[in-house]
């Protein structure tokens, strides 16, 4: 067993420690799902870091700027970093006052038990890409530490088992507890790393130069229709998508005051905003450092170009740091992104149909953490070769035709209706279906579509006569 490996695997020794030892504060449903509202604003602002700091920003999101550029990223890391900003100064106060378990209890109070069941199945779907993201990536480490002994689909399942143990113990508080110390950890290792790699490659200035001439910093499209919509509609798809999801909203709301859940959402983002573009910057360096290896695997995978750099090019100590980081960043996310469809899944859409004490529903969350985990290991081993960046971006097309307009408009519209909310979610999300079945030559990308019609029905179903009652 290679000395990396002998580092990595204490690593996860020790993170595995921390998610059980969170463990011992679980005393109810609520201290599970939202660490008891009581985290301090340091701890709020790691966990809202870790929520994207995951696989796709470290492989997914270098990969896509390697190929594309600055304006192939627009999604990520922009979209999301203005997400959480947008929930920090929009969301995160009106929601905190409502005391909600689950961001599908929201709907359930403004609207309907209907709209609830609808658009909490919707965030619920919405997963199975995000953290199978996550465990592909995993997979994807394991199998270049070993050199290849172990299979990318061991390292799946490995990964999986890890990330489920400690969040089946300990839910919110294991994930806030791991995501501090894994957040001290990628910060300390990407910056030490983007130091030692701009040395190499005669300094962050050569580097950045060479990028802008090469026409990789160009961030906004060109001045043509088709290519404005496309560019809008990749910036929408997680910038508002993910508003109305459960990780954003349970690690905004376990926070110990509304201001704190405020300050820490902004504070995260932007800071994830920064961190994010270091793992840009370390694979364009490559190419100046090995351009041969950066062609080659810009060809066959551009996820790779990165830890094989790493691998290639930097001592022990940077290795063991940007591992450590990948891994910290991947299992901060997995964690946090099992947790939030698994509650979902219990409070909005068990629950309505069979009534629990608050004991009964802190185990029947438990059984269904380990059920999802098992649905999304199995969806990623069948999602082999499908690229990172791109499973995270679809995951997130699904909230954002179904759940993002019945939210902001029952925040800031008072008009807004259980007749429009079911209007909007379901005009929202067949319009999104047929646009992704039956409209591959059309300009207009599906998930835009989706979000306007949303928006039309809304508006059109609360101001129509009220079939269905109006909202409270």
């Amino acid at each position: 067993m290679n000395t990396l490996l002998v580092f990595v695997l204490v690593y996860l020794l020790i993170s595995l420690g921390l998610g059980l030892y969170a463990a011992t504060r679980v005393k109810n449903a609520t201290d599970y799902a939202v660490a008891g509202r009581s985290l301090p604003l340091p701890i709020v602002i790691a966990t809202v870091f870790a929520t994207w700091f995951g696989s796709e920003t470290v492989l997914g999101i270098p990969a896509r700027f390697a190929e594309q550029g600055l304006g192939g990223t627009i999604e990520d890391p922009f979209g999301a970093s203005l997400c959480l900003i947008f929930v920090g100064l929009f969301f995160a106060r009106k929601l905190y006052r409502m005391n909600l378990l689950t961001i599908g209890d929201y709907y359930k109070q403004r609207y309907s038990r209907t709209v609830e069941i609808i658009v909490s199945l919707c965030i619920v779907l919405s997963y199975l890409g995000w953290v199978s993201a996550q465990i592909t990536a995993m997979g994807l480490v394991f199998n270049v530490l070993t050199a290849g002994a172990v299979s990318m689909p061991v390292g799946m399942v490995i990964g999986a088992t890890i990330v489920l143990v400690y969040t089946l113990f300990g839910g919110m508080w294991s994930v806030a507890l791991t995501d501090a110390f894994q957040m001290a950890l990628i910060l300390i290792g990407m910056l030490y790393i983007a130091w030692l790699i701009a040395g190499q490659a005669g300094g962050a200035d050569v580097v950045i130069s060479h990028a802008a001439s090469a026409g990789k910093l160009n961030l906004l499209p060109e001045p043509t229709f088709p290519a404005i919509l496309a560019f809008v509609g990749a910036a929408v798809t997680i910038m508002f998508g993910s508003i109305p999801q459960q990780d954003v909203f349970q690690r905004v709301m376990s926070a110990r005051s509304e201001t704190v859940g405020a300050r820490g959402a902004v504070i995260g983002g932007s800071l994830y905003f920064v961190i994010a573009f270091i793992p840009m910057f370390l694979v364009y360096a490559s190419q100046l450092i090995d351009p041969q290896i950066f062609e080659s695997l810009l060809s066959e995978d551009p996820q790779l170009i990165l830890p094989t750099l790493i691998l290639k090019d930097t001592p022990l100590l940077a290795q063991v740091l940007f591992f450590g980081a990948l891994l910290s960043a991947i299992m901060s996310t997995a964690s946090g992104t099992l947790l939030a469809p698994s509650i979902t899944l219990t409070e909005n859409i068990i629950r309505e149909f069979r009534p629990m004490t608050d004991r009964q529903l802190l185990m029947a969350t438990r059984i269904v953490v380990v059920c999802f985990a098992i649905a999304v290991t199995v969806f990623a081993l069948l999602s082999q070769g499908m690229p990172i960046y791109e499973m995270v971006g679809n995951s997130y097309k699904v909230p954002l035709v179904g759940a993002f307009i019945p939210l902001v408009m029952g925040l800031y519209w008072k008009r807004a209706t259980t007749q429009g909310a079911l209007v909007s979610v379901v005009g929202g999300l067949s319009s999104w279906v047929l646009m992704e079945a039956f409209g591959a030559d059309s300009i207009w990308p599906p998930q835009l579509v989706g979000l306007l019609v949303a928006f039309t029905g809304m508006v059109a179903g609360s101001l129509a006569p009220q079939w269905t009652g109006k909202a409270r």
